[in-house]
C-alpha cells in the first residue's frame, strides 16, 4: 500500500461512511445489476518521480470522493470500486491502461497527468470504446488539438489556461513595472508555447519589454545554479517561470539564496502544482502565484472544498491543490453523466456511448466552483491566481487578493486556432 494515498496499486478501494455527495439515487427504479455489481473505475496517476506530489493529490481526492459517493448509495445505486495503476512513461502507462480494460474490466478510466502520456493513450482508448476522463492530460500536440471530435475520451482544460491567466494578471497589475523580461522553463513544447504566448500578449497590449534571457532546463533537472547565475547576470525586472514539478521549489531556493528574487518579480505559472512546497523563506511577498483550478484558501469556498481542505490538512498535514479538484471533478462528471443517461432510459443501465453523450454539456459543482464539460469534450473550470502574502497562519504563502477567471475566458473556443484566438480575443485587462 502507498501510505501517501491509502490505495493499493492494483487493489480495490471500497467506500466507507461519509457525508453524502449530491446524488440522484432513488429517482428511478434500479435493475438487478445496479443493486449487485459494483462500478469499476480505473485510475492512472504518477506515484514516483518529480510528479509524485501531484499524483498524490489526485489519488487522495478520488479516495475521499468515492467514500462520499458510496456513503450516499453509489452511482445510480451501484457502489464504486477503484483500481489504481501508475503513470510513468507513455509506453508503460498505455500497457497498464490496456490491462485495466482487458483484465480488470473497468467501466471507466480516469486520471492522466502528463499530456506526453495522454496524447498517445487517448486514441487507443477511443478505439477500444472506453469511457475516459483525464484529470490534467489533453490530446493537444503543442497548442493543436489532435482529437477534435472524440466519442469516448474527455479531456481537461487546455494546457495554456493557467499561463494565459498568469499573463493577464501580470499585464493588468504590473504594467509599467517591467521592461526587461526573462524565462525559465523545462525545454518542452508547453514551456515554449506559454512563454511565446506571454510575449504575444505583451505585444497585443502595447508593452515593449526586452527579452534578456531564456533558460531551458531538462524535464528532471534539479540543479539550477547555472540558470540562476545566467538570470542574475541578465538583470531582468520580471521572470516568467514555467517550472512546476519538484524543480520549482528547488529553483526558488536557489534564486532566493543568490538574491535574484530581490531584484526581479517572479511569475510562477505553475505555482499551484507545488504550492505546499513553496515555503515563505524562499517565496517573497509579491510573487505572482497561479493556482490552476483550486486554491485551498479561497474566500467563500464551496461546501465541498471547505470540507475536503479541512480533511486533507488534518490527515496529511499539507495543503491540497488543483489535482485534487481535477479528480473530484472527473468523478462527479462521470456520476452525473451516468445518472442523466439512466434517467433518460427509465432506469435501464446505459451503454458507454449513452453515458458519454449525457456528459456533453453537463454542469457540476467542483471544488473550485461551477464547472462543466463542453460538447467537444473539453472541461471548463475556474482558475485562481494573485500576489503572494505572508500574512497568514500557514508556513506557505497565500494570496493577498484572489483573482478568478472562468476557463471560457482562458481557453480557445471549440475548433479555434490558439494563436489566431490569442490575437483577436477580448481579454479582461
Amino acid at each position: 500500500m502507498d501510505e501517501t494515498s491509502g490505495i493499493h496499486r492494483r487493489g480495490v478501494l471500497k467506500g466507507m461512511a461519509g457525508l453524502a455527495a449530491t446524488s440522484a439515487v432513488g429517482a428511478f427504479p434500479m435493475p438487478a445489476i445496479a443493486q449487485n455489481a459494483p462500478i469499476k473505475v480505473g485510475i492512472i496517476a504518477p506515484r514516483a518521480g518529480t510528479a509524485a506530489y501531484i499524483g498524490a493529490n489526485g489519488l487522495r481526492a478520488v479516495e475521499w470522493t468515492i467514500e462520499k459517493i458510496n456513503a450516499a448509495g453509489g452511482i445510480a445505486g451501484r457502489k464504486v470500486e477503484l483500481v489504481v495503476e501508475e503513470e510513468t512513461n507513455a509506453k508503460e502507462t498505455l500497457e497498464r491502461a490496456r490491462r485495466l480494460v482487458l483484465q480488470e474490466k473497468v467501466d471507466c478510466i480516469q486520471g492522466g497527468y502528463s499530456t506526453g502520456v495522454t496524447l498517445p493513450m487517448a486514441p487507443t482508448l477511443e478505439d477500444m470504446q472506453v469511457l475516459t476522463i483525464f484529470w490534467d492530460g489533453t490530446t493537444q500536440d503543442g497548442v493543436k488539438e489532435t482529437m477534435p471530435s472524440p466519442k469516448y475520451v474527455f479531456k481537461s482544460t487546455d494546457n495554456e489556461c493557467e499561463a494565459v491567466m498568469a499573463s493577464l494578471i501580470a499585464l493588468k497589475h504590473l504594467k509599467g513595472q517591467f521592461k526587461r523580461i526573462a524565462a525559465i522553463s523545462p525545454d518542452y513544447t508547453y514551456g515554449r508555447n506559454v512563454w511565446t504566448a506571454f510575449k504575444a500578449l505583451n505585444k497585443k497590449f502595447g508593452i515593449d519589454a526586452e527579452v534578456v534571457s531564456e533558460q531551458w532546463s531538462s524535464f528532471s533537472q534539479l540543479d539550477f545554479t547555472a540558470n540562476v547565475a545566467a538570470l542574475k547576470a541578465a538583470k531582468p525586472d520580471l521572470i516568467y517561470c514555467v517550472l512546476g514539478n519538484a524543480d520549482l521549489p528547488i529553483f526558488m531556493r536557489a534564486a532566493t539564496s543568490a538574491g535574484l528574487t530581490d531584484t526581479a518579480r517572479m511569475v510562477l505559472v505553475q505555482a499551484g502544482h507545488q504550492h505546499g512546497q513553496l515555503k515563505k523563506p524562499f517565496t517573497p511577498v509579491g510573487t505572482l502565484l497561479c493556482y490552476n483550478t483550486m486554491y485551498f484558501a479561497r474566500p467563500n469556498p464551496s461546501p465541498a472544498q471547505k470540507e475536503f481542505v479541512e480533511y486533507y490538512m488534518d490527515k496529511y498535514k499539507d495543503y491540497p491543490h488543483w489535482e485534487s479538484d481535477r479528480a473530484f471533478f472527473a468523478m462527479n462528471v462521470y456520476k452525473a453523466g451516468v445518472e442523466k443517461a439512466m434517467a433518460a432510459k427509465g432506469g435501464s443501465w446505459p451503454k458507454p456511448e449513452e453515458i458519454a453523450q449525457a456528459m456533453e454539456g453537463i454542469k457540476v459543482e467542483s471544488f473550485g466552483g461551477p464547472a462543466g464539460m463542453r460538447k467537444d469534450h473539453i472541461a471548463e473550470e475556474m482558475f485562481y491566481g494573485g500576489f503572494a502574502t505572508h500574512d497568514n497562519p500557514y508556513d506557505v504563502c497565500t494570496l493577498k487578493d484572489t483573482y478568478s477567471y472562468d476557463a471560457s475566458v482562458l481557453q480557445k473556443p471549440p475548433g479555434a486556432d490558439f494563436w489566431g484566438w490569442l490575437e483577436t480575443a477580448n481579454f479582461p485587462v
